[in-house]
C-alpha cells in the first residue's frame, strides 16, 4: 500500500513511543525486503535484545475500523510464509478495543497514535489501552447519529435479529434509499451489522448504543420547564387525552417513560416529547415557567424519529 508521507512518519514515530520505555531493546528502521507481488510490508523494524534481534514486520492502515483492520489481518495471513519467524504489526491512527481483538486473534501486534497497543515477542510484553479516539471524524460522526441517521438507527435496534433489505429499511424508517445505503456502509466498517441471506441485520447492538450514547445531545429539544401543583401521573394522563384528542403526537421520556416498566421506580417528574408547539398546553394546564425546581418537561423533538416504536403502556405512551 502507498502511504502518505505524513500517515508513515506518525507510524515509526508510534513504534518508538511504544518501546521506547523498553531499556534493553535496541530498535533501527530497516528497508523492507523485496517478496512476492502483492506482499510487501509497508515498512520493517529491526528489534535487537542483547545479542538476539526480531524483525518486527509492520502494515499501515489510514483506517482502524474493525472492517479496515480484518483487512489487514488477512493480508498478513496470506504473506506470513514469506517472512516466518518474523512478528507482524498492524499500526493506524486509532484501533478500537473491537479492532484490537481482531489482531489479539490473530496473534498479531497492533500499535496506534493514541499510544494503544500491544506488542508481544520475544521477552517483550506492552500492553496499552482505553486511550481515546483524538482523531474522532466529526463529519464521520454527524453522519451516523444525524437526525434522517438516528430514525434508521431506532428501527434496527427496536427490530432486533430482523434481516432488512434496503428498500424495506428505507420505508420503515421513512428515510431514502440513500441514506440508507450511507448508514450501511458506515456500520459494516465498524463490523456492526452482518450481512444474511435476504438483507443484513444489526449484529452489535450494545456496541452502537454505547456509541450513541456518546454522541447524543439532549439539547438538540426545544426543551421548557414548568412547575405545576398536580401530580405527575395526573398530568401525564390528561396530557396524553388532550394530545389524543387534538390529533398531535405525544410520548413519555427519560425516568416518566421508564417508570411505566418493571421494575418501576417513584418519581416526581414528568417528561414528554410533545410535536407543535406548548403554548396552548401551557394556558391549558396552568403551567408555571420556572428556571429552576421544575417537575413538568416538555421537549419539542428535533426530530419525530424519536416517536418510533412508542407504546402505551397503562393509558400513557
Amino acid at each position: 500500500m502507498k502511504l502518505s508521507s505524513s500517515i508513515e512518519r506518525e507510524a515509526k514515530n508510534a513504534i518508538l513511543a511504544s518501546l521506547g520505555d523498553v531499556p534493553f531493546v535496541k530498535i533501527e528502521i530497516v528497508s523492507s525486503p523485496v517478496l512476492s507481488p502483492g506482499c510487501q510490508p509497508d515498512f520493517q523494524i529491526a528489534a535487537q535484545i542483547e545479542k538476539v534481534t526480531c524483525n518486527l514486520i509492520v502494515e499501515v492502515g489510514a483506517n482502524g475500523e474493525p472492517r479496515f483492520a480484518r483487512q489487514a489481518v488477512n493480508q498478513i495471513f496470506r504473506c506470513r510464509s514469506e517472512f516466518p519467524g518474523d512478528y507482524p504489526i498492524f499500526i493506524a491512527p486509532y484501533i478500537s478495543p473491537r479492532s484490537a481483538a481482531i489482531c489479539l486473534e490473530a496473534d498479531i501486534g497492533y500499535i496506534d497514535f493514541a499510544g494503544n497497543c500491544h506488542l508481544s515477542f520475544l521477552n517483550i510484553y506492552v500492553h496499552k489501552e482505553e486511550k481515546p479516539n483524538p482523531y474522532t471524524n466529526k463529519r464521520y460522526l454527524k453522519s451516523l447519529y444525524s437526525p434522517k441517521a438516528e430514525r434508521i438507527l431506532r428501527v434496527l435496534l427496536m427490530s432486533g435479529p430482523r434481516e432488512w433489505k434496503v428498500e424495506e429499511l428505507a420505508t420503515e424508517a421513512s428515510v431514502s434509499l440513500g441514506q440508507v445505503s450511507n448508514i450501511k456502509k458506515l456500520l459494516a466498517e465498524r463490523e456492526w451489522i452482518k450481512s444474511q441471506a435476504i438483507g443484513f441485520a444489526l449484529s452489535e447492538p450494545y456496541e452502537l448504543l454505547e456509541e450513541w450514547s456518546q454522541n447524543y445531545n439532549y439539547q438538540r429539544n426545544k426543551i421548557s420547564e414548568f412547575y405545576s401543583t398536580r401530580s405527575s401521573g395526573d398530568i401525564e394522563i390528561s396530557l396524553e387525552r388532550f394530545c389524543r384528542e387534538e390529533k398531535r403526537r405525544f410520548g413519555l421520556t427519560s425516568i416518566s417513560g421508564s417508570a411505566h416498566f418493571p421494575p418501576t421506580a417513584r418519581y416526581q417528574r414528568m417528561v414528554a416529547y410533545v410535536k407543535g408547539n406548548v403554548n396552548d398546553i401551557i394556558s391549558k394546564f396552568d403551567l408555571e415557567p420556572v428556571s429552576s425546581g421544575a417537575n413538568v418537561i416538555l421537549l419539542e423533538p428535533y426530530d419525530e424519529g424519536v416517536f418510533y416504536g412508542s407504546q402505551s403502556r397503562g393509558g400513557a405512551a
